[in-house]
C-alpha cells in the first residue's frame, strides 16, 4: 500500500467513511432544493461536500506527511466551506432545521476528526 508509511488504505480511516455518508446525505437534502438552484448553491454545496473525503484520499497517497497534512487542511477548508453554505440554505429556509442540525451535527464531528488527524501525524 502506497502513502506516507501507512500500511492501511484511507477507506479504513473513520474520517473518511463519515466524509462519505455525509455526501450521501448532503445529496439527499440538497435534492428537495428548488429547481433553481441546482446551478447555484445545490452544485456549491455538493463540490464542498465532495471534497472533504477526496483531499483524504488523495493526501494518504501522497509520498510525505508534510503533503498529507496540506491535503488534510484542504478538507478542513472544504468542510468550512460546507458548514457555511449550508448555514446560508438554512437561512434561506431550503433546509429543515431538524435535518441541518443533524448535517451539522456530522459534519463538526467530521471537523474535529480531520485537526485530530492532521495533528496525529505532525512532522
Amino acid at each position: 500500500m502506497t502513502g506516507v508509511g501507512k500500511s492501511r488504505s484511507y477507506r479504513d480511516l473513520e474520517v473518511w467513511k463519515r466524509s462519505i455518508a455525509l455526501v450521501k446525505d448532503i445529496y439527499e437534502a440538497t435534492s428537495q432544493f428548488p429547481p433553481a438552484e441546482n446551478f447555484g448553491l445545490v452544485q456549491q454545496i455538493r463540490r464542498a461536500a465532495v471534497s472533504i473525503p477526496s483531499n483524504v484520499a488523495e493526501g494518504q497517497f501522497r509520498n510525505s506527511t508534510k503533503e498529507f497534512r496540506q491535503f488534510l487542511s484542504i478538507a478542513l477548508g472544504s468542510a468550512a466551506e460546507l458548514e457555511t453554505q449550508l448555514i446560508i440554505a438554512n437561512q434561506v429556509n431550503y433546509l429543515p432545521i431538524s435535518e441541518f442540525n443533524s448535517l451539522l451535527g456530522s459534519l463538526e464531528i467530521i471537523m474535529k476528526m480531520l485537526k485530530k488527524l492532521s495533528m496525529s501525524i505532525a512532522t
